[in-house]
This record gives C-alpha cells, structure tokens and sequence, in this order.
C-alpha cells in the first residue's frame, strides 16, 4: 500500500418513492444542518437524478464516519421510509474499514480498498 491517506467516503444512492421527493428533499435539509458542526466531516451534500438521489460525503477516518452516523441515525431512518437504499459502497485504507465492517454490516455495503493515493 502507498498511501497515508486515512480519509473514508461513503457512497449511499436512494431511490425516492413516487410523491416523495420534497419529504425527502426537507429531510436532505436536516442531514446537511445536523452534519456541519461535525468536525471530522469533510463534505456533506446531496445530489439528484430524476428519482434517485445520492449522498456525496467523506470523513477524516472511520471514527468521523461512525460519529456521523449515529448523528443522523433518526434521520436515515426517516429516510429509509420513503426511499429504498439501491446501493451502498465505502471507500478508505484497510485499517479504517475495519473498523466499519462490523458496525454497517447490516447496511450490506460493498466496501473499496484505497491501495494509492494521496491527500491535499
């Protein structure tokens, strides 16, 4: 490996029930208010295709990640009745996603080994 890059992305992609897009636009809303105090958070946002919707977001490391989740853990669940969760990946070095296999297991991401790379 050839990188000391301990940043972790997480790549969630929705697919919003029919007549639910502004719900689920005003929950995007409370994400992105709940988010930004976190200070391992690196970038937060949501952006939209027609009916399907993606969370663009990384952390400083899997610690800020699960920080993270258990910020908004309400309100993903809010979100995951109105839209179904298509596909989930998580991208970091090995020793981060380690540390986030357990915990989002039930999530059934697929999970990407960064090998090279670096961090500006």
């Amino acid at each position: 490996m050839s990188t000391t890059d301990n940043c972790v992305t997480i790549v969630p992609y929705f697919k919003i029930q029919d007549g639910q897009t502004d719900a689920f636009k005003a929950l995007c809303e409370q994400c992105v208010s709940n988010t930004e105090p976190e200070q391992k958070c690196l970038f937060y946002g949501f952006s939209f295709y027609e009916d399907m919707a993606h969370c663009r977001e990384g952390y400083q490391d899997a610690d800020g990640l699960l920080i993270h989740l258990d910020r908004i853990g309400s309100l993903l669940q809010e979100i995951l009745a109105i839209a179904s969760l298509e596909r989930l990946e998580v991208h970091g070095p090995e020793q981060e996603l380690a540390k986030l296999r357990g915990p989002l297991a039930e999530l059934s991401p697929q999970f990407y080994t960064l090998e090279y790379g670096f961090r500006r």
